[in-house]
């Protein structure tokens, strides 16, 4: 904690030096895209795409998790959503599933999680992970690049998006991001693969 306080103390000296784009992102944001992804320390959205401040607007839950809309329950996911399409009208939303994810495989492996009881309830909201014939060591990437289709699939019964994309002012892409190698994948619907960017 003692590096992460002093780069932020030293963050201000860092800010000055773009005083001209820090000032513009005080009037506004316009995000070109909202990306949605996973809580793990080891996807950093920014990183992997190269956008500046103010280019993405990011929605992080545990396993990239998008719960299933429901008028009558408002939560932190829907507002986001709602807002970065509504609000900011963005033009894309990417859902990007990463490998080594604990969730998925948590989820894959039906791992006992009744020691972590709102993980476990968050994790059995999402849609049903694809079954393996081994599921003591199944293939991770491929659970997580289904898992990210069907969080798409989530994602449009959202009215908004549901609205914005048959208007065709919305795209939406599922993506696979490889933590030992830095390579994303993206689902291409022609092929129904996920293949290099």
């Amino acid at each position: 904690m003692h590096m992460l306080m002093k780069n932020a103390r030293a963050f201000r000296d860092r800010a000055a030096a773009r005083a001209d784009e820090f000032g513009r992102l005080a009037d506004g944001q316009s995000p070109q895209a909202l990306f949605i992804t996973c809580s793990d320390s080891r996807v950093i959205p920014s990183l992997i795409t190269g956008a500046r401040p103010g280019e993405l607007f990011e929605l992080r839950t545990a396993g990239s998790i998008i719960p299933a809309h429901d008028p009558d329950r408002h939560s932190s996911e829907a507002a986001t959503i709602e807002y970065a399409v509504e609000v900011l009208g963005v033009a894309d939303i990417v859902v990007c599933g990463h490998s080594h994810c604990g969730a998925v495989g948590a989820m894959v492996r039906r791992e006992d999680l009744s020691a972590v009881p709102a993980v476990r309830g968050w994790l059995e909201s999402a849609s049903p992970p694809p079954v393996f014939t081994d599921p003591s060591s199944p293939a991770i990437a491929e659970a997580v690049q289904h898992h990210v289709m069907c969080q798409l699939r989530q994602l449009r019964d959202y009215p908004c998006v549901a609205r914005r994309a048959a208007e065709g002012r919305l795209s939406l892409h599922g993506w696979f991001y490889e933590i030992d190698t830095g390579s994303v994948l993206v689902h291409r619907p022609h092929d129904d693969a996920f293949l290099p960017l």
